[in-house]
C-alpha cells in the first residue's frame, strides 16, 4: 500500500462518524460502507495528508488513485478523485486511460459526475481528437459512461463544441433513464449561461425529441 493511501485511511478512520455514516450510505443507495466524513472536512484532510507526500512518477499517481478507488469505504473513492486533481503535473492527456477507467467503473452519480466534468472535461478543448471517445462512450452499454459523454462539456463555456453536444444529446434523448434525461437538461441549462439563444433555439427545434424532464431542467433560468 502506498504511504499516502495508508496515512489517509488511518486519518479517516480516526475521525469517522458512525452516526453520519448510516444516513450517507442510505442516501447513496449502496451497500458500500461510509466513514461518515462529509465533503469539507474530507477535502481538508486530503490536502493535509497530500502535502506530506510528493508523487514522483505517473505510475505512482496511478497507484495512489486506484488503491483509493478500490478501497472499502466510499470516501476512499472520493479521495481518489481529489488525488486526480491535486497532483496537477499528472493531470493531463497522458492520464486519459486512467481517467477512462474511473468513468467505466463508477458505481453511481456521486463518483461519476466529478471525474467527468472536472477531471476529463478540462482536457477536451486542448485535445479535440479525444472527442471520438465521447462519441464511443455515448454508445456504451454502461449508462454512467453515456452520462459522462454529456457532462464533460459542463464547464466548457465558449469552448463548447456545440455540434458534438447537439449530436450527443439527440442520440441519448430517446432514453427513459432518469440520469440521462437529467444530464441533458443540466448541460443545456449550464450552456445557456454562455449562449442562451443557442439553447432556446435547440429546444425549439427538437422539443418533440426531448423529455419533459430535460426541458424543465434546461429552462429553469431562461426567460
Amino acid at each position: 500500500m502506498h504511504p499516502l493511501v495508508q496515512e489517509l485511511r488511518a486519518e479517516m478512520a480516526e475521525v469517522a462518524n458512525p452516526e453520519k455514516a448510516g444516513p450517507m450510505q442510505a442516501y447513496m443507495k449502496t451497500d458500500q460502507p461510509f466513514y461518515g466524513l462529509q465533503a469539507v472536512p474530507r477535502r481538508k484532510l486530503f490536502k493535509k495528508v497530500a502535502r506530506r507526500h510528493r508523487l514522483e512518477s505517473r505510475n505512482e499517481y496511478k497507484t495512489v488513485i486506484l488503491e483509493l478507488w478500490r478501497g472499502t469505504y466510499r470516501e476512499e473513492m472520493y479521495q481518489a478523485l481529489e488525488a486526480a486533481l491535486y497532483y496537477r503535473s499528472f493531470h493531463d492527456i497522458d492520464s486519459w486511460s486512467l481517467y477512462e477507467k474511473l468513468i467505466f467503473s463508477a458505481p453511481w452519480w456521486d463518483t461519476l459526475d466529478m471525474p467527468a466534468s472536472k477531471v476529463i472535461g478540462p482536457l477536451i478543448p486542448q485535445n479535440r481528437d479525444r472527442e471520438k471517445d465521447l462519441r464511443r462512450w455515448a454508445h456504451s452499454d454502461n449508462m454512467w459512461a453515456r452520462r459522462a459523454s454529456l457532462l464533460v462539456h459542463l464547464h466548457h463555456k465558449e469552448q463548447t463544441n456545440t455540434e458534438l453536444l447537439s449530436d450527443l444529446i439527440l442520440q441519448l434523448a430517446p432514453e427513459e433513464e432518469f440520469f440521462i434525461q437529467k444530464a441533458i437538461g443540466w448541460i443545456l441549462r449550464q450552456y445557456a449561461r454562455t449562449d442562451s439563444d443557442w439553447v432556446q433555439n435547440f429546444i425549439r427545434r427538437h422539443e418533440s425529441k426531448l423529455s419533459s424532464l430535460s426541458i424543465r431542467e434546461a429552462t429553469k433560468h431562461l426567460k
